[in-house]
């Protein structure tokens, strides 16, 4: 899953960063907002993190533009600007949450999940196909009631699988949800992933496709 960072106070952005990484989620982050709205793609991205008081343009203005363009991608919205009316402005110019700073780190990582949820239309907290049970707060999947923990990397990858079992996901597209601008990818980095998940939980957990790519059965 990867996340989009608007923040121009670099300490703040390290930090976000670092606990987005952790989670699981490639993260690209950006200081200006002018930038942000020109290089901001919802095929790549599958949330956004914006900080209203940034240079050029507001994060505030940001959002109202994607929206403008009719981009359905989630944005929360993260500011120390915390009246009643500020927080309903953020929220009638189109974002999916707003959190005021400081924040705990573990509240934003909640927040982060359910809105992904609501994208997805998932209800419960948990990703299933009806065999391969993942559960986002824990990074602990299940096959057949045997419960393993996975790496960030390999979290990443099963989580895109299970929000569309059945579907066919190839090597570019995984590739732009698990890894940020700055991250060097090796030819084979879908395949090392995928391998080390095989070894946790079995061959037929993720099944390739020749020529396509990988995917979860849509029930198994």
């Amino acid at each position: 899953m990867r996340i989009l960072l608007l923040e121009d106070d670099s300490m703040i952005a390290e930090a976000l960063g670092d606990l987005l990484h952790a989670a699981g989620f490639a993260v690209d982050c950006l200081s200006d907002g002018l930038i942000a709205e020109t290089l901001i793609r919802p095929d790549i991205y599958d949330l956004a993190l914006f900080d209203i008081g940034v240079p050029n343009m507001d994060g505030l203005s940001v959002l109202r533009h994607l929206r403008a363009r009719h981009f359905d991608l989630p944005v929360i919205l993260i500011t120390a600007r915390d009246s009643v009316e500020e927080r309903i402005q953020g929220l009638d110019s189109g974002a999916d949450d707003y959190v005021v700073k400081p924040f705990a780190p573990d509240e934003l990582l909640a927040r982060i999940r359910a809105v992904l949820r609501r994208r997805g239309g998932h209800a419960a907290p948990v990703l299933t196909n009806g065999r391969i049970n993942l559960n986002p707060a824990t990074r602990e999947i299940s096959v057949d009631d045997t419960i393993t923990r996975l790496s960030a990397r390999e979290y990443a990858l099963m989580y895109c699988l299970l929000l569309q079992p059945g579907v066919i996901l190839s090597r570019q597209e995984l590739e732009e949800k698990i890894y940020g601008w700055n991250e060097e990818v090796e030819s084979n980095a879908v395949e090392v992933v995928i391998h080390g998940i095989r070894k946790k939980l079995g061959s037929n957990v993720i099944k390739n496709v020749r020529g396509l790519g990988w995917l979860v059965d849509r029930n198994s």
